[in-house]
């Protein structure tokens, strides 16, 4: 990582259907080897799915999802005098909503369903309920950062 300067932020042109971002973030989260088509076969045919069974809009169901995957704190290594502690921090607005899409992926990979779309709208459906592999993640480590209250004095 640098230490001149950050690095700029990408500009992201929303997903050619909903015309949404965070969607589009989704989308290029998703994709491999650059197979954008693929990726965007996966996400809206997964969007159909939970429309069907939930009978609601799909955007603001996944909106919903990645609310309850969302992580508000964090613990973070920290070298003090020899010894590493894990510091809970507080987590920025992008890297939650990062955080919240790489963990939706990585889950709904796990899953046990034939398809990649059926999967994503499994998961997607089990985060709007409070459930699944992707709330689990964001719960321990909420559950991380509590137990390490103790070192949060620590916090840089």
């Amino acid at each position: 990582m640098s230490r001149r300067h950050a690095a700029e932020k990408r500009e992201v042109n929303p997903d050619p259907k909903f015309g949404d971002l965070v969607v589009s973030k989704f989308m290029n989260s998703l994709m491999e080897d650059g197979k954008k088509s693929v990726a965007e076969t996966i996400v809206y045919g997964a969007f159909d799915i939970v429309q069907s069974k939930l009978k609601q809009d799909p955007v603001t169901v996944f909106h919903t999802a990645l609310d309850n995957i969302r992580p508000a704190v964090e613990v973070r290594s920290r070298r003090v005098g020899g010894a590493t502690y894990q510091v809970p921090v507080e987590v920025r607005q992008d890297r939650q909503q990062a955080l919240a899409i790489r963990w939706l992926i990585e889950s709904a990979r796990k899953r046990g369903e034939h398809t990649m779309k059926e999967r994503l709208s499994g998961e997607l459906m089990d985060a709007v309920n409070g459930r699944g592999q992707a709330v689990k993640k964001r719960e321990d480590t909420h559950r991380m950062a509590d137990a390490n209250r103790a070192f949060s004095h620590y916090r840089w």
